[in-house]
């Protein structure tokens, strides 16, 4: 396993770019090499262009493209099934790695076949319920399996790397938000995690990372200098990805997560809502670094489609200080207390499980929806999840690459 990131200062780069710039001869290997990409649209260097155009041009064999959910290009819906094809742009033949089952996550026999190297070059965002993750480490098990080598060229984590919140998932809530035992918001990089899922989540394979240059462990994303690109369909900007680690729970829950909205995860709301006094409780939390509004939406889509909610909007306004997963908490046990028989918990099969509550599943432990249905304080119960994950802190911080 080789590590290319250095702690020189110098311009902000990608692992795509640093791979394309040629330094550590790993460019000049991989022209060699027939290659598989396991890419989506956030897959572009500094100057907009695709690793699919990019690697070709430099002269690499790129004989089969790998989708994750949303597809190659993000065209789907989440948890929306899709199928392989041929990509309409680079006219290479595609592979589905998100579809109809389980087994429709992982590499299926044949689909590596012919390949030296899989590249797999995503924009994760920081949370482990972003399912990139996931697939990235299933590829690796699959290179494993199939003697390929597994490449994955690091990006930042949009969040900063320095942050943790929540809790590890616990082995009886696994599912595909939650594969491995990582921490609600785990903060690290695409290519530290591909190193602990190799050394301690069973994912072995002959792993190379190529690192990014000029980034630290407490930059955001927009510290880094490079735009913005969605990761997926409702991930539409950094604000999303900051709220998104505690709001995802709310997936869980008969409230709109805001999908079908132009912003999706910071609003939040219900037909049978009550905006004021939602807002009037979360206001006596006292929260630091958020600040409710009273909005009122209509989903285009999903949950409560074409109904008028009402709700709140969540704005940050001191990003360091806010705390995603306490602040979503708090909104579950409003709703819990303020619309008992109305409010309830999402009873449809999720991310292909259906005997597990997807509170549950998000959550990663089933005793931080019992308590909060007992009337615990949100906040307690956040810090009780917090005190959970001291193992996985301990497994971290061998993985970790940079300042």
């Amino acid at each position: 396993m080789m590590d290319h990131s250095s702690g020189e200062d110098r311009m902000f780069s990608t692992g795509l770019d640093a791979l394309l710039g040629g330094e550590s001869g790993a460019l000049a290997r991989l022209k060699g090499a027939r290659v598989g990409l396991l890419v989506n649209p956030t897959s572009v260097t500094r100057r907009y262009e695709h690793a699919i155009e990019a690697l070709t041009g430099a002269g690499v064999n790129v004989v089969r493209l790998f989708g994750p959910e949303h597809g190659v290009r993000a065209e789907a819906q989440d948890m929306e099934a899709v199928g392989g094809s041929v990509d309409p742009i680079s006219g290479i033949d595609t592979v589905s790695l998100y579809g109809h089952s389980v087994e429709s996550l992982e590499p299926r026999e044949g689909d590596l076949d012919g390949l030296d190297v899989v590249v797999c070059d995503i924009q994760d965002i920081g949370t482990r319920y972003y399912t990139y993750a996931y697939t990235v480490g299933l590829m690796m098990r699959a290179c494993g399996a199939a003697g390929v080598e597994c490449w994955v060229l690091d990006r930042p984590n949009p969040l900063g790397g320095e942050v943790m919140e929540g809790n590890i998932v616990l082995p009886e809530c696994a599912s595909f938000v939650g594969m491995q035992p990582l921490a609600t918001r785990h903060g690290m990089t695409l290519g530290e995690l591909a190193q602990y899922f190799a050394r301690h989540g069973g994912w072995s394979c002959d792993l190379e990372v190529i690192g990014m240059r000029g980034w630290s462990r407490g930059q955001w994303h927009d510290q880094t200098g490079a735009s913005w690109v969605m990761p997926s369909p409702n991930m539409p900007t950094l604000d999303t990805a900051i709220v998104y680690p505690g709001q995802c729970l709310l997936e869980g829950t008969n409230l709109s997560e805001g999908r079908g909205t132009t912003r999706p995860f910071e609003l939040f709301g219900a037909p049978y809502v009550d905006a004021v006094a939602l807002k009037s409780r979360l206001d006596a939390y006292a929260l630091p670094g958020v600040v409710f509004r009273l909005a009122s939406f209509r989903p285009m889509f999903q949950k409560h489609a074409n109904e008028t909610c009402q709700g709140l909007q969540m704005h940050v306004t001191d990003r360091g200080a806010f705390r995603s997963v306490t602040a979503s908490a708090c909104v579950v046990s409003a709703c819990l207390e303020l619309f008992p028989g109305r409010f309830g918990w999402r009873d449809e099969a999720y991310e292909f499980v259906e005997n597990v509550p997807a509170i549950d599943l998000l959550f990663g432990d089933s005793e931080a929806r019992e308590r909060l249905e007992r009337g615990a304080d949100p906040r307690e119960v956040v810090e009780w999840l917090d005190g959970r994950r001291g193992e996985f802190e301990a497994l971290r911080a061998g993985c970790l690459m940079y300042e």
